[in-house]
């Protein structure tokens, strides 16, 4: 009974008895009924302890059709059948494991049958002593015996007679028995050849020595140890929950109750186990994660077992808690799908690497920019060149590759390379970086006006397709630029601001273009990383960082609050990360391992199949004069000292007329694009465009324009910078 209940009645009955006349301070009978009554709220409107109800009414619940509607099918079809890589990746393995005990056993086979012709001797006894056994059964001679020392001599008596009768027949079988394999031995040995009589021999070698076998001494050794799989039950969860050290779950268990629901049976899922949890009020999936190391001390296993995780769609209090047979880090993973294979496209997904489960993710890498980030020394720079060497077994992507940690990392890509760098962070190598960042571009302005001129029914989505990218004379081929720890180009202190912007244009414009821009950072904070890129990358991958900060900067604000937190890997989750944008919810990523040996030959494959569709870099091809060398010294050119400000038209008219070789496209734009094509080019410098109106045929006009002086200022501080670097 509830004591607020208890109360209420002994309150309503005192007040019965108070304003009962009849009270006289002494014994009275109580009305049982009238006091049910009270309790269930069954009283008079004027009643001085009236129960005001607060909760609603029972909802009916869904029908039957609306819990069918909103019921989860599960797949008639496995996950693992349905997919071609993963039913080929396990057929391998299963073919592999009996591929491998038949071998080690094939290459023992003489071994094992010098131990059998051994204890063939001892076979011949033990048979031939067990066959005595038999004949004379010594199987009932401890019944019998008993009998005799009971004095029961009507039952030993029958038993006797049962004895006598068994060993004759058992002593003819046995004759039989003799008399046949004698024969059939004389006639083997006197009518079938050598290589027959050799078979026979050697089978009843072996025979008799399997039967002389000791029990504690195999003459066969395993060929695989076999991991001892332990089966995950709900007391073994709950006693790792309740070891968390979480407050409410600790109230619930000195209750005597559980401290977690279960909300499904705990079942396999791939290589291990699921449960699906809800904790308990006030308790997120954020406190679970904080307490890892705890949970996987609870259930016993390597940190690289347990895996606890948000569910989408679901309240925060969900947690969806995968336990691995082994350990993520240390688990076997299949190779690169695509290390074996000729050439590929970009337009197909890019197998990346294996969830906890060992299944395959793979994802949509046009479309689409890509930003790595981890602490250093946890494979940040192995999980970036997977997709550079994506790009480079696709023939007709350009690739422009940029590392600037000095030592080589990407060195196997430079022969396929339309550009490519290496170094410390110096200037010249960033200098490169960003011309490099000017040529991409550039070339966004190039690839919108060639889609913008095509017809509708060839480009009705106005963005780059497979069909598209294979016409060589429109240019709209696949354009990859990788740059590995990126913070040494954005915290430059000459080139960082513009290497930002140019950055940014490329993320905002290139999905649509074919233009992808792929960047590593071991130092993901607001300086090495501005926040305009951070926020418009679409894919991330973020290994172990060390803070909230680090986190979100590469994962995406709030991440960390919602239980996504990479803070969560330790030293030894090499190449483990979490991937975000991928897919329709964030995922524990292992990324495929390809070493610098193995990168050597799949860009030397590269190498070949691009020279065969002619799209290999030619390295001693003369370097193209870049319209950005001279932008700033040919307006100052075209504009006389005496014209303080001018329209942006005009300025392009003009150079069009002074280099119609670099600036021709540009004047062949229609007015409004002229203003804002020279805009664009003159941004990453910091100039700026204004309104400058005029007064022409009597009507003032106001367009876009650019002041003289501002392109005097940004050279002259160029100059000055150069001198002193």
């Amino acid at each position: 009974m509830n004591h607020d209940d208890e109360n209420e009645l002994f309150n309503r009955l005192e007040a019965d008895m108070a304003t009962d006349p009849g009270t006289d301070g002494g014994a009275d009978v109580v009305d049982l009924d009238k006091a049910r009554s009270a309790r269930t709220g069954a009283v008079e409107p004027t009643a001085p302890a009236a129960r005001v109800l607060v909760d609603g009414s029972a909802p009916a619940g869904l029908g039957f059709m609306d819990r069918l509607r909103g019921a989860k099918r599960r797949p008639v079809v496995p996950m693992w059948l349905k997919s071609a890589a993963e039913l080929k990746a396990a057929t391998g393995w299963v073919a592999g494991h009996y591929g491998h005990k038949a071998g080690y056993h094939a290459v023992r086979s003489p071994v094992y049958a010098a131990r059998l012709a051994l204890l063939s001797p001892r076979g011949a006894a033990k048979f031939t002593g067990g066959a005595l056994r038999w004949v004379s059964d010594k199987e009932g001679e401890p019944v019998r015996r008993a009998m005799v020392e009971k004095e029961d001599a009507a039952t030993y008596l029958k038993l006797s007679r049962q004895r006598d009768a068994r060993v004759r027949l058992r002593t003819l079988v046995a004759v039989l028995a003799s008399l046949i394999g004698m024969g059939a031995a004389l006639a083997l040995y006197v009518l079938a050849p050598g290589w027959l009589q050799m078979v026979s021999v050697t089978a009843l070698l072996l025979a008799l020595g399997h039967v002389g076998r000791p029990e504690d001494a195999p003459v066969i050794v395993r060929a695989v140890d076999l991991p001892q799989v332990q089966r995950l039950t709900s007391d073994i969860v709950a006693r790792a929950f309740a070891a968390l050290g979480i407050a409410e779950i600790n109230k619930q268990a000195a209750k005597g109750k559980a401290g977690i629901e279960f909300k499904a049976p705990i079942q396999r899922d791939g290589k291990g186990w699921r449960a699906d949890i809800d904790v308990p009020y006030g308790v997120t999936v954020s406190d679970v994660l904080d307490r890892r190391e705890r949970l996987a001390s609870g259930l016993r296993k390597s940190l690289g077992c347990v895996w606890p995780e948000p569910v989408p769609g679901e309240h925060p209090g969900r947690v969806m808690l995968w336990v691995g047979d082994q350990d993520m880090a240390r688990a076997p993973q299949p190779s690169w799908p695509l290390l074996k294979t000729g050439t590929t496209s970009l337009f197909k997904p890019v197998p990346y690497g294996t969830d906890p489960r060992g299944r395959q993710v793979a994802f949509d890498l046009m479309y689409a920019n890509f930003l790595t980030g981890a602490m250093p020394g946890r494979g940040k720079t192995f999980a970036l060149r997977i997709l550079l060497l994506a790009a480079a077994m696709d023939p007709t992507a350009e690739l422009h590759t940029w590392e600037f940690k000095g030592t080589g990392d990407f060195s196997s890509f430079q022969p396929i390379s339309h550009s490519y760098g290496s170094g410390p962070g110096d200037d010249a190598t960033v200098e490169g970086c960003v011309d490099a960042m000017e040529y991409v571009y550039r070339e966004l302005d190039r690839r919108a006006r060639v889609i913008n001129k095509l017809p509708k029914d060839i480009c009705p989505e106005n963005k780059v397709t497979p069909a598209l990218a294979a016409k060589k004379s429109l240019g709209l081929h696949p354009l990859v630029m990788s740059i590995d720890e990126c913070q040494e180009v954005f915290t430059h202190e000459r080139l960082g601001k513009k290497a930002a912007e140019l950055a940014t244009a490329i993320i905002k414009r290139g999905r649509a273009l074919g233009v992808i821009l792929l960047l590593g950072t071991q130092r993901p904070d607001a300086d090495s990383l501005p926040k305009a890129i951070s926020a418009n990358v679409g894919i991330r991958f973020c290994l172990q960082v060390m803070g909230q900060p680090e986190n979100d900067m590469v994962l995406g604000t709030s991440m960390y609050k919602n239980g996504i937190r990479a803070t969560s890997f330790t030293a030894e989750d090499l190449g483990i990360g979490y991937l975000v944008g991928a897919g329709p919810n964030p995922q524990i990523v292992r990324s495929y391992y390809i070493d610098n040996a193995t990168a050597d030959t799949i860009c030397e494959r590269a190498k070949a199949a691009r020279k065969a569709a002619g799209t290999l870099p030619d390295p001693d091809a003369p370097k193209k004069e870049k319209a950005s060398d001279t932008l700033l010294a040919d307006i100052l050119a075209v504009v006389p000292t005496d014209e303080a400000k001018v329209w942006n038209e005009t300025v392009v008219e003009r150079l069009a007329d002074l280099r119609p070789e670099r600036y021709g496209d540009w004047a062949r734009m229609g007015s409004e694009e002229q203003t804002a094509h020279l805009t664009a080019a003159l941004k990453p410098y910091g100039i700026a465009a204004g309104q400058i109106g005029r007064r022409i045929d009597g009507k003032f006009v106001n367009k876009r324009g650019i002041k003289r002086d501002d392109i005097t200022n940004t050279v002259a501080e160029r100059n000055r910078n150069r001198d002193v670097s």
